[in-house]
């Protein structure tokens, strides 16, 4: 069951690869996910010392959360992964030119788990053609219709 989309990223990369990786989090930040206070759009995946860490997706406290712990919307999580995967994921983003991107965050037996996107990026004219093959299909679901009217 999905929480939140990230929209931007498959209009901004092609999408090779998806991987299901576990994301650490604190107590307010599960509850804030299950309250839906959670957005991607700005979010990314980097690599350090061997390890991969989700930057920039903001989750907001809800207000009844603990007066003992400051809430950091946009703290730098780490994302659980097994070391072969890693491995092979650090591989592809050094030598073959891939990103890492947030696609969706979603449960999986009840635990929050983050959608990978191993991804290379679309220049200008790559998303120009995927709105016209997008505006065609339109079309031609339309044309298809008034032909089984008529």
């Amino acid at each position: 069951m999905s929480i939140v989309q990230n929209k931007k990223a498959t209009h901004d990369y092609f999408i090779e690869e998806r991987i299901e990786a576990g994301i650490a989090l604190e107590g307010w930040e599960v509850k804030a996910i299950r309250a839906g206070r959670v957005q991607l759009k700005e979010g990314y995946v980097i690599v350090r010392d061997a390890e991969l860490f989700l930057i920039g997706a903001h989750i907001t406290a809800l207000p009844e959360a603990s007066t003992h712990v400051k809430p950091d919307p946009v703290r730098t999580r780490k994302l659980l992964l097994h070391g072969a995967e890693i491995a092979r994921l650090i591989g592809k983003v050094e030598r073959a030119g891939y990103t890492l991107v947030p696609l969706d965050l979603h449960y999986t037996r009840g635990r929050v788990k983050l959608s990978l996107g191993l991804a290379k990026g679309k220049k200008q004219y790559d998303k120009r053609e995927v709105e016209r093959e997008r505006e065609w299909q339109r079309e031609r679901q339309r044309l298809l219709k008034q032909g089984s009217k008529g």
